[in-house]
C-alpha cells in the first residue's frame, strides 16, 4: 500500500512521484516511430482504425522516422530537444504510434533493445494493443528484462472502455475478455501494465466510467492513464461531431470526471496521465483543452476544496 506522504504532495500518485520515489530523479519520455501500422488500420480488423484515432495513430508528437531513421537517431533527436534546461539525465523510450507489438518478434526485439541500448535511457514503453500481446512476444520481453536488468519495461494497452457497446461503437476490435487476459498473462511475468482509459465517449456516463475504474482496479493493472476525448479532423468522431451528434465535454464536467475516477481508483495504481494532448493543427474540439497547465491546476484546486484524493472512496475486493 502507498502512503499518500511518498505522493510529493499531490492528491494522487502521480507518475512523477513514482519515478522520483523510485529512481530519484524526474524521467522524461521520448516519443518514438518505430514505423508500425496497426490491424485496425491495415485491413486485418479494418481500415479507418478507432474512431477518436488520428492518421497518426497517436503518434502526433513523436520524432518522426521520415526525418531520423533508426530508433538511436530518434531518442538523440528528442533528448537534444530539451536543449540546455536543467532535467534529469535519463529518459523513456516510449514507442507510442500506432500498435508496437503488431510485428514479427525479432525486429521487435532489435528494435526495444536498440533503445535500450541507449545509455540515456532508463526503460522503454511501449503502447500496443491486447490482441497484438502473443506469448512468444512475452517471451522476448521477458529475455529483454534479463538482458537489461538494470532497465523497465512497461506495456501500455488501449482499453478505453470495459463496455462491449461502446467499444464496437468506438470500432475497438477486441472484447473485453481479451484485455484480461493480457493482462493476466503480463503480471505472470512481472511486466507491468499501464491501462489507456477515455472519458467521454459516446453514449457513456459517470456510472459507466466508473465501472470501468472498478473493473481495472482488480484486474491487476499497475498503471492508468485517464484521457480526455478529443476530437481530431479526419477521424470517425470529427463527422459525428461536425454533424451536431455528439458533444465534447466541458472543462467542468470532466474534472468533476476525474476527480470520481481518482477517488474510486486503487491508490496503488499510478496516475500516469489525467487529461491528454490533443495536437494543436488537428483538434476541432474541446478547445480548452489546450491550455493544459489551467487544466491540471484547476483540477488540483477542486480537489484541494473537496478534500478528494485517490482511493478515499475506494474499496477493496475481497
Amino acid at each position: 500500500m502507498t502512503n499518500r506522504n511518498d505522493w510529493h504532495g499531490r492528491p494522487y500518485y502521480s507518475l512523477d512521484a513514482y519515478l522520483k520515489n523510485t529512481y530519484g530523479e524526474k524521467l522524461y519520455k521520448i516519443a518514438i516511430d518505430a514505423g508500425f501500422t496497426c490491424p485496425n488500420r491495415d485491413g486485418t480488423l479494418g481500415d479507418s482504425g478507432c474512431i477518436f484515432c488520428s492518421a497518426g495513430g497517436s503518434g502526433e508528437y513523436a520524432v518522426k522516422a521520415s526525418s531520423h531513421a533508426t530508433v538511436s537517431e530518434q531518442l538523440n533527436a528528442g533528448i537534444a530537444l530539451f536543449g540546455h534546461k536543467r532535467v534529469g539525465q535519463r529518459f523513456i523510450a516510449y514507442f507510442q504510434a500506432y500498435t508496437n507489438t503488431y510485428g514479427a518478434v525479432p525486429h521487435l526485439r532489435t528494435l526495444y533493445e536498440e533503445a535500450l541500448c541507449e545509455p540515456a535511457v532508463a526503460g522503454i514503453s511501449i503502447a500496443t494493443r491486447p490482441d497484438c500481446i502473443s506469448d512468444d512476444v512475452v517471451t522476448m520481453l521477458v529475455n529483454i528484462m534479463g538482458k537489461f536488468s538494470d532497465k523497465f519495461v512497461w506495456i501500455e494497452l488501449g482499453l478505453q472502455t470495459i463496455h462491449e457497446k461502446t467499444a464496437d461503437f468506438i470500432r475497438r476490435g477486441y472484447p473485453l475478455p481479451v484485455y484480461d487476459k493480457c493482462v493476466a498473462l503480463l503480471n505472470r511475468h512481472n511486466i507491468p501494465v499501464v491501462t489507456h482509459i477515455i472519458l467521454g465517449l459516446p453514449g457513456e456516463n459517470k456510472e459507466h466510467m466508473l465501472s470501468t475504474i472498478d473493473h481495472i482496479n482488480g484486474c491487476g493493472t499497475w498503471g492508468v492513464k485517464l484521457q480526455l476525448l478529443h476530437v481530431l479532423r479526419g477521424t470517425g468522431l470529427a463527422a459525428l461531431y461536425e454533424r451536431g451528434d455528439y458533444s465534447p465535454l466541458s472543462q467542468e464536467a470532466y474534472r468533476d470526471l476525474v476527480i470520481d475516477c481518482l477517488e474510486h481508483l486503487n491508490p496503488n495504481i499510478v496516475v500516469h496521465r489525467l487529461t491528454g494532448d490533443g495536437p494543436r493543427s488537428l483538434l476541432l474540439a474541446p478547445c480548452w483543452s489546450l491550455d493544459k497547465r489551467n487544466v491540471l491546476n484547476t483540477l488540483h484546486r477542486s480537489m484541494k476544496l473537496r478534500a478528494a484524493y485517490q482511493g478515499r472512496l475506494y474499496t477493496e475486493r475481497s
